[in-house]
């Protein structure tokens, strides 16, 4: 077989876990074929164990059949699992399993939303989480969560944080006001950046969840040169104009030696819902029939700002495409109410999408 012909078959393994190929996935990096010989370099960014092996055990039995010796290369063996924090980096919360960033380029994607519901979805699962909002100039957390109150201190001067959804939540709208604004120049951010991190009662957590700002300026800095984090989550939505800041943002991550976990496209086209009679034939949006059920009802999907934003960004950083979350009156609602849709319902409707999400992120980060 040629090099085409070996990667048609390696398209027909799947990712542990995922319904996608390790090909699609960017995780095969180099094949060399000579005569009866194949040698094939693997990125596997996991530190399981068990996915490394069944990996191999199935690349070896796809090709076995077609050459005589197959000699399979894990790129992670000669440099750090791409879920390894740089060891350089101090850790200054210890008692943290996994730190993930939420992230993005551009600001309005829906970092904060994306940023609690994932948060209520591992409170679901029994998990000890906490959620750190730092956007010190527009922090969202409290408006989202609907939460109005002041933290405590304790006897040495540290923070306590907030609890709600079964969470552990900080913000800086907590201590400033939502209506206050922020003006600040850079070191101060930093500054108090720093504190949220060695200031805070966060006591043990399995993860902590950051909703960073936009952009990539003193708050990612100070972040990825205090803290040993696991990886990042990049939200974008469909259209070009966002993905070319959201590429600056996930391009900032690698450079500063932090793994980006997947991604998530937000706002991905907006499903409509209604009812009309059954015998309506003429019933069209934006120029299109509409199929209609027995019953009268109808369901459309218009892509709004275009599509496929999320899988182009996935697969030029060779991550997966965790998930795509559509505009929908039920997110909107439940902001604006401070209550994420997976503290409700974690399982039908947008919150199983978003609970969908979280498994894939936790089947990356274990």
């Amino acid at each position: 077989m040629n090099k085409e012909q070996v990667l048609e078959k390696l398209k027909t393994i799947n990712y542990p876990g995922f319904n996608r190929d390790i090909v699609s996935f960017g995780m095969v990096k180099d094949v060399l074929i000579d005569e009866n010989e194949i040698n094939i370099t693997i990125n596997i960014s996991s530190q399981n164990e068990e996915k490394k092996k069944s990996i191999i055990s199935e690349v070896k039995k796809a090709l076995e059949p077609h050459y005589k010796s197959v000699n399979i290369k894990l790129l992670n063996e000669t440099n750090p699992p791409a879920t390894s924090p740089s060891p350089n980096v101090p850790n200054v919360i210890d008692d943290v399993k996994h730190i993930i960033a939420i992230a993005s380029g551009k600001g309005g994607v829906g970092k904060s939303t994306v940023a609690a519901n994932i948060a209520c979805a591992l409170a679901n699962k029994e998990m000890q989480v906490g959620l750190l909002d730092l956007d010190i100039y527009g922090p969202s957390l409290p408006i989202v969560l609907g939460i109005n109150e002041q933290p405590k201190m304790t006897q040495d001067n540290k923070l306590v944080p907030l609890e709600k959804f079964g969470l552990k939540i900080m913000s800086f709208g907590f201590i400033s006001g939502n209506d206050t604004p922020v003006i600040w120049r850079g070191p101060l951010v930093s500054r108090m950046t720093e504190q949220f991190f060695r200031d805070v009662e966060w006591g043990e957590l399995d993860i902590l969840i950051l909703d960073l700002p936009p952009g990539t300026g003193d708050i990612q800095l100070t972040l990825t040169q205090k803290l040993r984090m696991t990886g990042a989550v990049i939200v974008t939505t469909p259209q070009d104009i966002a993905l070319a800041d959201v590429r600056k943002g996930a391009d900032m991550f690698r450079k500063v030696n932090t793994p980006v976990l997947g991604v998530v496209e937000n706002m991905s086209g907006l499903n409509i819902n209604g009812q009309t009679d059954p015998n309506n034939q003429n019933l069209q949006i934006n120029g299109e029939k509409v199929s209609i059920d027995s019953d009268g009802t109808f369901s459309i999907n218009l892509d709004l700002f275009k599509t496929g934003g999320g899988k182009k960004e996935s697969e030029r950083l060779g991550v997966p495409l965790l998930g795509k979350i559509p505009i929908s009156e039920q997110i909107m609602s439940s902001t604006d109410l401070g209550t994420p849709i997976t503290a409700r319902d974690s399982t039908d409707g947008i919150g199983g999408l978003y609970t969908e999400i979280t498994n894939q992120l936790l089947s990356v980060i274990k």
